[in-house]
């Protein structure tokens, strides 16, 4: 995540009136991995081994190292005080999908359709938010959190490989709303002077479920004998999460209109002081 938000921020650097265009075909690049790294891999290891699959995408990591050394920020950097400082489940959908429909089943087709779609919905859904105004892009991140919470109960319902297929088709779409509307939202909310905090904020908190939600799978798996109960309590964060998100906008608008009493009671006090 260390590159992810870098690479964000410093396009509010370039752009402005298509940042969220900006974002979905950035953004999409990814989707292209997810698309061809699960075959890739599965090709590695069979061929040389987990060692060297590691040491070859040790080598695709430090690419991003060289790209990094291109980013030249353009905004005027204003001096501050420093302060100390649930997405998709693939893996689990992998042993679900051995456990319900055998090892022969193409497991690798499903987080192909995951990254196919997803790149469509970057490059959809960044477009659409340019033409939504101000903070109710929030809407936009909403009906993701819906979708990908629905989305994720319903995959233990899918007897058949066909309507997984459809669940993982849709969840990605919204997954690539997801990513390319996070960082024009918080260029609303906290304009480009702080938005790499508030970007790091955030993906550090989306750190602590995905990194004690594999855990608590693996032990509900473990006491259960599947992993149904798993994603249904994974779906249950990104619903709550959209319904509090509805606050958003209520909330930017109240504290907008208290800044503008305020400024208006400093202009008058200014009127005020000037008759005298």
């Amino acid at each position: 995540m260390l590159y992810f938000t870098p690479s964000l921020v410093i396009l509010g650097h370039y752009f402005k009136k298509r940042l969220g265009l900006v974002n979905g075909i950035v953004t999409a690049g990814s989707s292209l991995f997810t698309i061809t790294l699960p075959f890739v891999l599965s090709g590695l290891l069979e061929r040389v081994g987990l060692q060297h699959t590691l040491r070859i995408l040790s080598c695709l990591m430090f690419i991003l190292i060289l790209a990094g050394l291109t980013y030249r920020p353009l905004l005027p950097i204003k001096p501050r005080p420093s302060h100390p400082g649930s997405r998709c489940p693939p893996f689990r959908q992998m042993k679900h999908v051995e456990e319900r429909f055998g090892a022969d089943a193409n497991k690798e087709v499903l987080l192909m359709c995951i990254g196919v779609t997803s790149g469509v919905g970057r490059l959809i859904f960044g477009r659409v938010a340019d033409y939504v105004h101000g903070v109710n892009k929030v809407y936009l991140q909403v009906s993701s959190f819906l979708v990908i919470g629905l989305m994720s109960m319903m995959i233990p319902l899918c007897n058949i490989f066909g309507g997984l297929i459809a669940v993982c088709l849709l969840m990605g779409l919204f997954d690539g709303c997801f990513i390319c509307i996070m960082a024009p939202i918080a260029f609303e909310l906290v304009g480009p002077d702080n938005v790499s905090q508030a970007i790091g904020f955030l993906l550090g908190l989306m750190s602590v479920p995905m990194t004690v939600g594999p855990p608590i799978a693996g032990f509900l798996r473990d006491r259960l004998n599947n992993y149904d109960v798993a994603f249904y309590l994974a779906g249950i964060p990104p619903l709550v999460g959209g319904a509090v998100l509805c606050l958003i906008p209520w909330v930017e608008q109240r504290r907008r209109h208290k800044e503008q009493e305020v400024n208006l009671k400093m202009l008058d006090e200014k009127n005020k002081h000037g008759v005298c």
